[in-house]
């Protein structure tokens, strides 16, 4: 399906540039957006190997296992059935963690693990259960105290402050993740998904 939809924009912006006269602003694009991509890469490269870095350290110095604790008690209230010392807390306060710190590509494998140990639970059922969907709308609208990425990427750009998008940032999430568990919420009342 994204192949068909990438064929479709790359054919349409082809046309648009014919229809309008624009080829040579298309193939200079076309030129210079591989090297733009390369930088950005580059940039967000070295923020991600130190962050995911912090967090292997964090791992094996057992701070996740502390924070864990701390936080195993709010993810029980919100996790139907889940206790504190289920073998799914811990994956999932680590993703919890990297989306705080707005590592998410740091929190997708951990947030993959969470999701396989929740799949367990469900015991071989083919529809998700209340606890997975919950999870995936929390992973989603993930709470951001630090948008790395955005951050890093604005710096790349020039930006005079690259920082001055985190208490916008830290609104919006708080917004996202209160309506998207609220919503899940009430929506677990309505429909079963177990």
């Amino acid at each position: 399906m994204m192949n068909k939809i990438w064929s479709s924009l790359i054919l349409f912006s082809l046309i648009a540039a014919v229809c309008l006269g624009n080829i040579s602003e298309l193939s200079r694009g076309i030129i210079t957006s591989g090297n733009t991509a390369v930088d950005l890469a580059i940039t967000l490269l070295g923020s991600f190997c130190l962050w995911n870095g912090i967090m292997n350290i964090a791992e094996k110095s057992e701070l996740t296992k502390s924070l864990s604790k701390v936080m195993s008690p709010i993810l029980c209230k919100l996790f139907k059935g889940l206790k504190k010392d289920d073998d799914a807390v811990l994956p999932m306060c680590l993703n919890i963690t990297s989306n705080l710190l707005g590592l998410s590509n740091a929190a997708t494998p951990t947030g993959i693990e969470a999701m396989k140990r929740l799949a367990a639970k469900n015991e071989g059922k083919t529809t998700p259960s209340n606890n997975m969907v919950l999870f995936v709308v929390m992973n989603s609208a993930a709470l951001r105290i630090i948008p790395t990425t955005v951050a890093n990427i604005r710096a790349s750009h020039g930006s005079e402050n690259p920082a001055g998008i985190v208490l916008p940032s830290i609104i919006v999430s708080i917004c996202a993740l209160t309506v998207g568990i609220t919503m899940t919420k009430i929506t677990e009342r309505f429909f079963k998904y177990e």
